[in-house]
C-alpha cells in the first residue's frame, strides 16, 4: 500500500499536502491566520494532520499527541503596534494643579495591549510603571490614569507614554507638553493711591503685572459698579487706564489674569470732592480789643 493523501487543518481550513520528491516529504505553503495566536489557549493555533493511504488507513495527529504535539502548535504574531491617545493634559495647556492626573487610553485590536509594557515618563525622569499607573480595561485595550507623587514645578513639563502588545509589537510613543502654574501674577498699583481724597475727576490708573509662567497677564479695570474693562499691557507689564470718577467715593478693581486662570486682585478708594467749604460764621472776642492784647478768633466751616 501507499499513502493516497495527507492533510493539515489549521483554523478550520483543510490543506492538501503534496509529495517533495527531493524530500521524501509531504509539504505545502499555507497563508498563516490573519489573527495572532495569543488570544487562543496555551497561546498557539493547533493543528491536525491526517495521513490516509489506498485502502483507506487513516492516521491523525493533534497537539496533544506526546510525541509530535509540540510541532503542531503554530504561533502566529501579529505586526500592528498598538495606538497610544493621550487625553489629559492636552497640549499646551496651563494647569493650576501641581499633581495633575495624566489620562490616556492604548487599544490593540489582535493580540491586546501587554499592561506590564505600560509606562509613564515624566520630562527626563525615570519611566514608571506597574501599580502605580491605574489600568482599567475596557474594549481592546486600557483607560490608564497616572497622577504624580511629588508636585511638578512651576514651568513646562513633558509627558511621554509607552506601550506594547503581547506580540512585542511597540506602540509609537506618544507627548505631550503643557505649564504647571501654581502662582498668581504679580500686581503694583503706582497710581492712584488708596484713601486718596481728590478735587480732579479725572484719575489715572497706573500700574504693573507680570507672571513668570504664564505671560502675557491680561487686567481688567472696574470702576464702581461699571463694567470690567481690558487695558493694554505693554511687553514689560507696565498699563495704565484714564478714568473719570463720579462725585464721592469711589472703587477702582484692578484684576491681573495669567494664562492658567489665576488671578491677583488689588482694589483702591477714591473721594471725589469739588465743593468747597463753607464759612458759616466769624466771631472776633473781643471786638474792639485793646492795643497789644489777645483776641480769639472763631470760625465755624462744615464742609
Amino acid at each position: 500500500m501507499s499513502v493516497k493523501t495527507v492533510q493539515a487543518v489549521i483554523d478550520g481550513q483543510t490543506h492538501n499536502l503534496t509529495l517533495n520528491s527531493s524530500t521524501g516529504k509531504y509539504e505545502a505553503t499555507i497563508t498563516a491566520p490573519g489573527k495572532s495566536s495569543y488570544t487562543l489557549s496555551g497561546h498557539y493555533y493547533p493543528v491536525t494532520v491526517k495521513a490516509t493511504d489506498d485502502a483507506g488507513n487513516t492516521t491523525t495527529k493533534t497537539d496533544s499527541d506526546a510525541t509530535l504535539g509540540s510541532s503542531l502548535k503554530l504561533q502566529v504574531k501579529e505586526k500592528v503596534a498598538p495606538v497610544i491617545a493621550i487625553t489629559a493634559p492636552t497640549a499646551g495647556s496651563y494647569i493650576i494643579n501641581s499633581k495633575p492626573a495624566i489620562t490616556f487610553k492604548i487599544t490593540d485590536d489582535d493580540s491586546g495591549v501587554n499592561p506590564t509594557t505600560i509606562g509613564v515618563t515624566i520630562d527626563s525622569g525615570s519611566k514608571i510603571t506597574g501599580d502605580s499607573i491605574t489600568k482599567k480595561a475596557v474594549s481592546g485595550g486600557y483607560e490608564c490614569t497616572y497622577t504624580p507623587d511629588t508636585a511638578l514645578s512651576d514651568g513646562s513639563h513633558t509627558v511621554k507614554v509607552d506601550a506594547s502588545d503581547y506580540d512585542g509589537n511597540a506602540a509609537v510613543q506618544k507627548s505631550v507638553t503643557f505649564k504647571i502654574d501654581t502662582v498668581p501674577p504679580t500686581l503694583s498699583i503706582t497710581s492712584p493711591v488708596d484713601d486718596l481724597v481728590t478735587n480732579q475727576a479725572a484719575c489715572t490708573v497706573k500700574g504693573i503685572t507680570n507672571d513668570v509662567t504664564s505671560s502675557p497677564v491680561t487686567v481688567t479695570i472696574k470702576l464702581n459698579s461699571g463694567s470690567a474693562e481690558a487695558v493694554t499691557v505693554g511687553s514689560d507689564g507696565s498699563f495704565s487706564k484714564a478714568l473719570t470718577l463720579a462725585a464721592g467715593s469711589n472703587t477702582i478693581t484692578i484684576v491681573a489674569r495669567d494664562s492658567a486662570g489665576k488671578t491677583t486682585t488689588i482694589t483702591r478708594t477714591v473721594k471725589l470732592d469739588t465743593t468747597p467749604p463753607t464759612i458759616k460764621s466769624i466771631t472776633l472776642t473781643p471786638n474792639p480789643v485793646d492795643a497789644g492784647k489777645t483776641f480769639v478768633i472763631s470760625v465755624e466751616v462744615t464742609d
